[in-house]
């Protein structure tokens, strides 16, 4: 009874059975039908997409304001190869890309380039077109139907991804925590030309306190990192899709974003993390770069909310339009995004909001 009452008016949650192996349609059985249809336009793909994206990053070495957003569109290319060709065309692009950086800038940049763009950008373009045969309910769903990746574990993912990029730049740092902010403390201080025993003549310098400052981006820039690269991802696997949409090439329908959903043990992970960040040591470090990552997916989550539960409001437009600018300017509106979504994990917002405007009504 709850379930039809739900879907009378309009909303319905179920679970999206991605949890179990992923069958008959995945992509090694669709690799390789692809393998066999890609052609040499899906390798020129892919090799246009690796030199686009080699090019958005190395943009970065030649320190314009500019280059900052260019750097971080580089997954990019890959994604609209993915999405609108093939994975394979993508993971010739980064592949490419990667070696093309190697071959100019060196090894760093190339691991740079490949954990931090290139294969994240691969793995969500190919998840994003990955899909099986719907599951028949009764006359829901033709036999033709096919059931998409969710749009809730592609954002997970994309946290994940975000996680995972700043995880694999701790080595470089060290293998405990005194030696990771020793590094970090010496690697910011260069950065900004600062020699906390010797004030130098920068503006950072003539700072009362410089390596309290230093002391504070120390703690502060691996969960914002964190964060960074799943806005990154999130944002650049949005544009890759509007633009294959655009150029009519987008073979999956466009999901619905105010029905997403994510799956349950995220709360959970969120959940572990949190407590885990205040262990001191590495491992509280490296939690509390998960946290901040799948925090921010639920920011995500939580525009999702707000687009569901303000349908009917005569000033819709304008106050996502409002929610949106005060993200961008201020920053700190997402945490309330954050708890909206954590919300509706628990109190099932949509639903409800879903109940009060009853059934969309029969022209």
């Amino acid at each position: 009874m709850k379930e039809k009452e739900n879907e009378a008016c309009g909303f319905v949650p179920r679970a999206d059975g991605w949890d179990e192996i992923i069958s008959p349609l995945t992509a090694l059985a669709a690799g390789q039908l692809v393998m066999m249809q890609i052609g040499f336009l899906g390798l020129g793909v892919g090799l246009g997409a690796g030199a686009a994206a080699a090019l958005l990053f190395a943009s970065v070495t030649s320190g314009t304001l500019l280059s900052i957003p260019l750097f971080y569109l580089a997954p990019l290319p890959i994604m609209i190869a993915a999405l609108g060709w093939s994975h394979w065309s993508a993971l010739i692009a980064a592949v490419l890309a990667s070696g093309a950086i190697a071959l100019f800038f060196g090894s760093t940049f190339f691991y740079a380039f490949l954990a931090g763009a290139g294969l994240p950008a691969w793995w969500l373009g190919y998840l994003t077109m990955l899909a099986r045969p719907a599951e028949h309910r009764g006359n829901d769903a033709m036999p033709a139907a096919l059931d998409w990746y969710p749009p809730g574990r592609l954002v997970v993912w994309a946290a994940v991804l975000g996680a995972l990029i700043v995880l694999s730049a701790f080595p470089y740092f060290g293998s405990d925590a005194a030696t990771f902010r020793a590094t970090m403390h010496d690697t910011l201080a260069q950065m900004l030309r600062i020699n906390t025993g010797d004030v130098g003549a920068t503006t950072a310098g003539r700072l009362r306190n410089p390596s309290r400052l230093i002391d504070f981006l120390v703690i502060a820039i691996p969960p914002a990192a964190a964060v960074l690269a799943t806005i990154t991802n999130v944002v650049n696997l949005w544009l890759a899709g509007r633009v294959v949409k655009f150029s009519g090439r987008l073979t999956r329908p466009w999901p619905a974003i105010a029905e997403m959903t994510f799956p349950r043990l995220t709360a959970v992970a969120l959940a572990i993390s949190v407590v885990l960040s205040f262990i001191d040591g590495l491992v509280g470090i490296a939690a509390g770069v998960v946290a901040a990552s799948l925090l921010m997916a639920y920011g995500v989550l939580g525009f999702a909310v707000l687009h569901s539960i303000t349908i009917g409001i005569k000033s819709r437009a304008f106050l996502l339009a409002g929610v949106f600018a005060a993200v961008i300017v201020f920053g700190w509106p997402v945490l309330v995004l954050c708890l909206l979504g954590l919300i509706d994990i628990a109190f099932d917002l949509r639903t409800r909001a879903a109940r009060r405007r009853g059934p969309p009504a029969r022209l």
